[in-house]
């Protein structure tokens, strides 16, 4: 079964969007190399290129697999609608706060302004995985894997592990800081989950492209989706225990076979790809 060309459709301003974070972290990314890292204001502008173009990435792979979600009409534009909201907001506080040099979470003597945005932010955030939650939940339901199983199939293991993301920012909040003990950093755990909204989806659709059958599309999406949430949760267990990823210990060598396999089935797959379309070409020709 040939995929469906369905992805990004009727996702317009969520792509641009999406491109509007990127923007931004084009911008603050030169002016922390023209300000320097080393104080405020631009160790704060290298913070919010990283997080409006993880924001930005973020909302344009949403774009790419929401027209799976079997999502009707109207609920898919509550939900496109109200996350570009939030994201304007969170692109807002990131960037003019930092380009202030002020903290736009954990504010220290700031202005009622500074403290408003702080605290609007904390709300935004929980807004932005609630949301989410129910986004996700969608794509667990039957007319969803109706669209395109092996895409949708894909989707679940990563919204799972984007869940998992979540857990971690709020841990993050919680905590005060990314920093945990004397060598933990929650930050890897919180931003690889994400990134398997890109990368599990790319999987599925080299899958659904190569001449394989049913059940060995399967095996491989449920062999990639595994094995990545599974390095995500070896690196929540090792940053849990307040040590670093750096070190060769079980847990960061789990985390390192994990995502090779991982890397293992999406080879795979582009291989089947390449020898389905040669076949094609052979055929046309």
């Amino acid at each position: 079964m040939k995929d469906q060309p369905l992805w990004f459709k009727g996702e317009k301003w969520t792509v641009i969007t999406g491109l509007l974070g990127i923007a931004l972290a084009l911008v603050c990314g030169l002016g922390a190399l023209l300000l320097g890292t080393d104080e405020t204001p631009g160790s704060g502008m290298a913070k919010a290129f990283s997080f409006n173009a993880a924001l930005g990435i973020f909302l344009l792979s949403t774009a790419a697999v929401s027209p799976y979600s079997g999502m009707g009409r109207k609920s898919r534009a509550f939900f496109r609608w109200s996350y570009i909201a939030l994201a304007l907001f969170s692109y807002f506080a990131e960037t003019v706060q930092h380009i202030r040099g002020v903290n736009p979470r954990f504010v220290t003597d700031g202005s009622a302004f500074d403290l408003a945005v702080a605290n609007s932010f904390g709300m935004v955030a929980m807004l932005l995985a609630v949301f989410y939650l129910g986004f996700a939940a969608a794509f667990f339901r039957k007319r969803a894997s109706q669209l395109q199983p092996s895409v949708v199939l894909s989707v679940r293991y990563a919204m799972a592990a984007v869940m998992f993301s979540f857990v971690g920012g709020f841990c993050i909040s919680i905590n005060g800081g990314r920093f945990i003990g004397l060598e933990g950093n929650l930050i890897w755990f919180h931003g690889l989950g994400f990134h398997a909204l890109q990368v599990l989806p790319v999987i599925a659709w080299l899958v659904v492209r190569g001449a394989m059958s049913a059940r060995l599309q399967r095996t491989l999406i449920h062999i990639a989706g595994v094995s990545f949430i599974g390095g995500l949760l070896a690196i929540g267990l090792q940053t849990l225990q307040e040590r670093t990823l750096m070190e060769w210990s079980l847990l960061p060598l789990a985390a390192l076979a994990f995502f090779i396999v991982t890397t293992a089935a999406g080879l795979r797959a582009s291989v089947e790809a390449v020898r389905s379309k040669k076949g094609e070409s052979t055929l046309a020709g």
